[in-house]
Parts: structure tokens; C-alpha cells; sequence
């Protein structure tokens, strides 16, 4: 049996076992382990490049090993949390017969302790990311089950106020308070700006070269 007749044995065997309807939720759960993984180093790479080139000071080297290891940190914990959140859900509606709403709340809570309940740079990020999503997410939930009233004009130019305001009064008089990345962004933009000492440090870079 030469080596493609194998390969093509084995692409039958494994394309057989995936179509078994009694393997889906353990198979579910594993595909899930891969789409986080791929994610979470899709969103995180550019963001990480970007962010290290724009902010970050060392060599070359130094800055590729920090957006390898924030690339890598984000895909990780993507795909665990995806694996057992999808493992719990699977094990409750077993348990039970059904699928009911608090499962999922369950297992994603047990997850988010234990993948992103550690602190670092990459789940304070995620954190507050979905921090902003469940805040909006709640608001909409809570006018479409009528425990507030439907606004009779449009909010959002209220909220982007209360939002800029907040982040630039905290930025001036608290700035500590704030996410290191956004303290490094903020500062760029609104302190930065402040000082020049001829047109290279105006207009072409951000600040004078120290290097003679």
C-alpha cells in the first residue's frame, strides 16, 4: 500500500468519524478549542503589532517576542475558556435532560475564573472590552422587558459626553486609574502634543531624537 493510498484511508476514516451524530458534543467542544485558538490570535496579532511599534521601546527582537507572547497568551486563553465553557454546557444539559439559561451563565463564570481571572495585560483588555458589550447589551435587555421606559430620543449622543468626559477627567487629575495601554495612547495624543522644539519634532516625529 503505497503512501497515498494510506493518506486517502485515513482522510475516509476521520471524515466517517466526524459525521457520527454520537460524537458531535465531544467533537463540538474540540472544534471550539480551535476556532477560539484561531481567533484570539487573529484579533490579538495586529493589535499587538500595532500597539508594541507605536508605544513600545527596545530592540527589534524585544518587540516581536512581546507581540509572539500577547498573541499567543490571547489565543490560549481564548480556546481554554471555549473548551470548558462548551464541556460544562454539554455536561449540565446531560445532567438535566435539557438546556436551561442559567447553564450558561454557570459555565462561563467557572471559566472566566479560571482562565481570565488572572490579571494581566491581555485579560484586563478582554475584560473591559466585554465589560463595555454587557453594559449595552443589559440597557437594551432592560427596554426590551419594559424595566425602563423606551427613550423618546436618540441616547447615544449623551452617553459619548458622559464617556469622553469621564476618560479625559480621570486622564488629568487620575490618570493612574486607568489601563497602562490607555494611559500610553492618551498621552501620545494629549500630552505629547504640548511640546516641540522645531519642525521635526512638530510635524514629521513625535519627539526630538536623542541619539547624536
Amino acid at each position: 500500500m503505497d503512501d497515498q493510498t494510506i493518506l486517502k484511508t485515513l482522510l475516509y476514516t476521520v471524515n466517517s468519524l466526524l459525521q457520527q451524530r454520537r460524537y458531535h458534543t465531544m467533537l463540538a467542544v474540540l472544534k471550539g478549542f480551535r476556532n477560539g485558538a484561531v481567533y484570539g490570535a487573529k484579533i490579538r496579532a495586529p493589535h499587538a503589532l500595532v500597539m508594541t511599534f507605536l508605544f513600545k521601546s527596545g530592540s527589534l527582537k524585544e518587540k516581536l517576542k512581546t507581540i509572539l507572547q500577547a498573541t499567543y497568551t490571547h489565543s490560549r486563553c481564548l480556546a481554554c475558556f471555549v473548551f470548558i465553557y462548551k464541556g460544562l454546557m454539554a455536561m449540565q444539559s446531560r445532567m438535566q435532560g435539557k438546556k436551561v439559561p442559567l447553564h450558561s451563565f454557570i459555565a462561563a463564570f467557572i471559566g472566566g475564573w479560571l482562565v481570565f481571572g488572572e490579571s494581566n495585560n491581555v485579560n484586563s483588555q478582554i475584560n473591559m472590552y466585554l465589560l463595555s458589550r454587557i453594559l449595552f447589551g443589559l440597557s437594551r435587555l432592560a427596554v426590551e422587558k419594559g424595566y425602563i421606559p423606551q427613550p423618546k430620543q436618540d441616547t447615544f449622543p449623551i452617553f459619548a459626553a458622559m464617556v469622553w468626559g469621564i476618560v479625559l477627567w480621570l486622564f488629568e487629575y487620575h490618570r493612574h486609574t486607568l489601563q497602562p495601554s490607555l494611559q500610553s495612547s492618551m498621552t501620545y495624543v494629549y500630552d505629547d502634543s504640548n511640546v516641540w522644539h522645531d519642525i521635526s519634532d512638530f510635524l514629521v516625529y513625535n519627539k526630538r531624537s536623542t541619539t547624536k
